[in-house]
């Protein structure tokens, strides 16, 4: 049976996300999800999935919302108002201003708030949006510490290994004219190769006041939810015989 692993990131960013996620849990393809900790509609996203059978990882977090640390003891991570710095400011900047000991502290503050809100470890742990050295550093030392499974996948990986897999990562959502069903279908072509396994990364989710003011992807999310649902979607992994995997199933 050929495999193909599909992820939706960011449960927790916004209820209209949360909602959009828990449909393409509920009634689609979805069964890895991301949540970020830091955000006041966390535990409500929660909430909408307690039921649902997910593998759950951690999706840290540096550029949206708030830190779960002190803001005042991430001062390279956050604005005078306690935010933390977008991810437009991690885009242009001409260094890695990221402390390593301050990113350190609030990685290690977000997996203790997930082990809080969840009562468990992450079945995955990776981050969201920002492309830092430092950041990516001490995720693999935090998630190393408590023996978490780090996914080392930053934009433009060709492959990322995690435990005994390497995944090819797909992720188009920023592209012009996407179509996620044609990245779907990209995906199950390349699971003829056994030796990679397609790792389609999606955002899904519906929108809300608070994510059109909050992130610049937003049609594309509600895309992904039509393409989860979508019975043709279902049907082509039938007719392919494609096995959904999970990160915890992998040893």
């Amino acid at each position: 049976m050929k495999r193909f692993l599909i992820r939706a990131d960011d449960l927790g960013y916004s209820k209209a996300v949360n909602y959009g996620i828990y449909e393409a849990v509920h009634n689609g393809i979805i069964n890895n999800v991301g949540l970020m900790v830091n955000i006041p509609t966390t535990q409500h996203g929660l909430e909408l999935l307690k039921n649902e059978n997910v593998d759950l990882g951690l999706h840290v977090a540096i550029s949206s919302g708030r830190p779960v640390t002190d803001s005042s003891k991430v001062t390279s991570l956050t604005t005078p108002q306690g935010f933390f710095k977008t991810s437009k400011v991690y885009r242009t900047a001409t260094k890695d201003f990221v402390d390593l000991d301050e990113v350190s502290t609030e990685i290690e503050a977000q997996y203790q708030k997930f082990v809080e809100l969840t009562g468990r470890q992450p079945d995955y742990f990776e981050g969201h949006a920002v492309v830092s050295d430092n950041f990516v550093k001490d995720l693999k030392m935090v998630a190393k510490q408590h023996h978490v499974p780090f996914l080392d996948f930053t934009f433009g990986n060709a492959t990322v290994d995690f435990k005994s897999a390497t995944f090819r990562p797909l992720m188009e959502s920023m592209q012009d004219n996407y179509d996620p069903f044609v990245t779907f279908k990209k995906g199950i072509a390349e699971s003829e190769d056994e030796s990679k396994i397609p790792m389609m990364i999606c955002h899904p989710g519906y929108l809300d006041d608070y994510i059109l003011q909050h992130s610049s992807l937003t049609i594309p999310r509600t895309k992904e939810v039509a393409m989860a649902c979508a019975p043709e979607t279902r049907k082509l992994v039938e007719k392919e015989k494609i096995e959904l995997v999970r990160y915890s199933e992998l040893k």
